[in-house]
């Protein structure tokens, strides 16, 4: 019955609430904290985000202090900054369509790019993720036109 519960409460999980709890890398069960597999996929989530065009769920995973780079303007920001700038992108080019094209490294420092239609043209984005201790956070991330 314990397992049925758990299993319960483990799909009823909210999409809002997991990406929270996997990027701080642990999940809560029976009363005690274990550590996720850490070969999760951590641009599973982000591609998503990106995908749907959805700031307030990409910040999440956003370092407190991150690198923005939006077709040539470059900021270092801080993550409450670099969410008004990535709503302001998802509103200025809505996207249709993410997909990741390349992944490399491994922690500490992981990279992925990929293509994102929107707006009606196609851009590139390059992420670099950085694994810490409290997780993966986004301490990069560049958006080119194609």
């Amino acid at each position: 019955m314990k397992f049925l519960t758990l299993a319960i409460s483990f799909i009823m999980l909210s999409s809002e609430a997991y990406p929270q709890l996997m990027n701080r890398g642990m999940v809560r069960r029976v009363g005690f904290m274990c550590s996720m597999n850490q070969d999760t996929d951590v641009f599973v989530p982000i591609s998503k985000y990106i995908r749907l065009g959805d700031a307030e769920k990409l910040s999440v995973w956003f370092a407190d202090n991150l690198e923005l780079d939006i077709l040539g303007s470059i900021n270092d920001c801080s993550k409450t900054q670099a969410t008004q700038i990535m709503k302001n992108f998802f509103i200025t080019y809505a996207p249709k369509s993410f997909t990741i094209i390349h992944k490399s490294g491994k922690a500490p420092m992981k990279y992925a790019i990929g293509n994102l239609s929107a707006g009606g043209e196609t851009f590139r984005i390059t992420l670099f993720v950085k694994t810490q201790s409290s997780g993966n956070h986004i301490q990069q991330l560049r958006i080119e036109r194609k």
